[in-house]
């Protein structure tokens, strides 16, 4: 099979949870563990960083891969979900994984595949650690695909790991509130390893404290490290300046990761580099600072408040829950527009309930449909947006909708796509920008 082949059979043959839903969501570590035997352990051969949380956790883990790369480390990357090429999920230093290498994996490894079942999210992370034990990687950053406890990736025995933050999603897998979520993703906390929560809050703290404490894991709160005195538009990039607790010393940042959200993350990346120097790990200062300001451009980050085009201002963001909805909005109210087009959609099991009345009521919506089976009928979403006062037409596909969109909008306006990270996907694809 070629590269195009090879993908077309994952996806066919392997319960996918974009396509599958509760379907392809396996509740043990059993597969994981035998893919991972099957190979030999890859994972073993380089040092990791474990990273969780509800949101933020892929600009985390893109920041603190930008960072290692400049302070001189081979590094891989392993993020979900994909949005326009598969080999987004794996990269070595920035680099796509070889499309020969995904072929020749999948190639000798379809026995075992055909035995095993795994669904599709296993396999992405068994290559990935096969991967970069093949290339020789001197560390790797694994974020989380779904909660922490039965997450495929939590094999690992990472030198840190991370856990951004908490917001409800994932509630029919995870639980209904943030303490039983907390719980399920303080499970990739192991005995002894160093571990930063990104924030504090009363519903979850207990959950993080008593988990770390048990399994005497040294631990701290990225929140409590470090305070955003200030946080500015510099053309392209954003500047931010930090206040450190304690003594009280001040960091000026710069970063080519757009949004306020950035204000929250960084401080979490800031609190594992200094974790991480505490076991060892070289990271000069002028590393640090040169990762965070060229996160995007060295890792190739997509789809967190990305500016696609300009009169009208087009940005797509791929938050798709409450909390990161609620950054969205808050971004949205503070970027400079005459009127907002919002080119929106949704996937069956999310709890929009929750969601669409932190939208914007003097919008116009394009209510429309990914190109994934998950994803819910455009006129259900108009239906349910119309009784609190969203309004807008109805279009079949994301490609349609942003034209439409594209078309009605002035150059003073602003077009916003997302709720969805395959409305952003499609979006990224189907369009031309």
């Amino acid at each position: 099979m070629n590269y195009s082949e090879t993908v077309d059979y994952l996806m066919r043959a392997l319960p996918m949870y974009q396509r599958d839903g509760a379907a392809a969501y396996k509740a043990d570590l059993s597969i994981s563990q035998a893919l991972d035997l099957y190979d030999g352990y890859p994972h073993q051969q380089y040092a990791t960083v474990h990273v969780a949380g509800t949101n933020g956790k892929g600009s985390v883990s893109h920041m603190l891969c930008a960072v290692l790369m400049a302070a001189g480390y081979r590094v891989g990357l392993f993020t979900s979900p994909h949005l326009v090429d598969f080999r987004e999920r794996i990269r070595v230093n920035g680099q796509l994984v070889d499309q020969d290498y995904v072929t020749d994996y999948v190639d000798r490894h379809r026995d075992i595949f055909e035995e095993l079942q795994p669904s599709f999210f296993e396999m992405s992370a068994a290559l990935a650690f096969s991967y970069f034990a093949d290339q020789k990687v001197d560390l790797a950053v694994i974020e989380v695909g779904m909660g922490g406890r039965l997450d495929s990736t939590n094999i690992i025995s990472p030198l840190l790991s991370v856990i951004t933050n908490i917001s409800l999603d994932h509630t029919a897998f995870l639980g209904s509130t943030l303490s039983e979520i907390a719980g399920e993703k303080a499970g990739i906390i192991k005995q002894g390893t160093p571990v930063v929560f990104g924030e504090t809050n009363e519903n979850t703290r207990r959950v993080f404290v008593s988990r770390a404490r048990q399994l005497g894991a040294p631990f701290r709160f990225a929140d409590q490290d470090w305070r955003c005195l200030e946080q500015r538009q510099d053309g392209k990039l954003q500047s931010l300046t930090f206040q450190r607790a304690g003594d009280g010393e001040k960091l000026e940042v710069v970063t080519d990761l757009k949004g306020a959200v950035q204000a929250h993350n960084i401080p979490v990346v800031l609190s594992s580099v200094e974790m991480l120097r505490e076991q060892g790990v070289r990271i000069p200062k002028e590393a640090l600072l040169e990762g965070v300001e060229r996160a995007a451009s060295l890792t190739g980050l997509r789809g967190r408040w990305e500016e696609l085009a300009q009169r009208p201002l087009v940005v797509c963001d791929t938050g798709h829950n409450e909390g990161g909805l609620r950054e969205v909005v808050a971004q949205i109210a503070s970027t400079p527009h005459a009127h907002l087009h919002y080119v929106l959609g949704f996937v069956n099991d999310k709890d929009i309930d929750h969601i669409l009345p932190l939208l914007p009521t003097d919008a116009t919506y394009y209510f429309c449909k990914a190109s994934v089976p998950r994803a819910m009928e455009a006129g259900h979403l108009a239906g349910l947006a119309g009784r609190i006062g969203l309004h807008g037409k109805v279009y079949q596909s994301v490609a349609e909708a942003v034209m439409a969109a594209r078309a009605a909008a002035t150059p003073e306006d602003m077009v916003m796509i997302g709720g969805s990270t395959f409305v952003v996907a499609d979006a990224l694809r189907d369009c031309e920008w």
